[in-house]
């Protein structure tokens, strides 16, 4: 289902999913529920402070194990829910390719 004008469609839980958002370095986590998830982001809503999500970079964990997991950054904040973008290899890889081609050209 795709709303809110939104490139990627994103799929509405029907139920209460728990996972929880983890500090890249591990030092921290957060229990959360996903609100709903596309293959680009996903909102969650937050249980407890949200200071620690000021981080860079953080993990959403999915599975209770940690087996299932994406690198976060996070876009948004309103009250306890929060809106994260997936971090890829590709989006980290685009910038760094497009200073070496700029770079070249010169």
């Amino acid at each position: 289902m795709k709303f809110d004008g939104r490139k990627a469609q994103r799929v509405k839980m029907d139920h209460k999913q728990p996972v929880n958002l983890m500090g890249s370095d591990g030092t921290w986590r957060r229990s959360c529920v996903l609100l709903d998830i596309s293959q680009s982001g996903a909102k969650i809503e937050v249980e407890g402070t949200l200071d620690v999500l000021r981080a860079k970079e953080f993990f959403l964990l999915l599975s209770s194990t940690g087996l299932a997991y994406r690198r976060c950054e996070l876009v948004w904040i309103d009250g306890t829910t929060a809106g994260v973008h997936f971090v890829t290899a590709d989006a980290k890889r685009k910038p760094a390719a497009a200073a070496q081609t700029a770079a070249q050209s010169k």
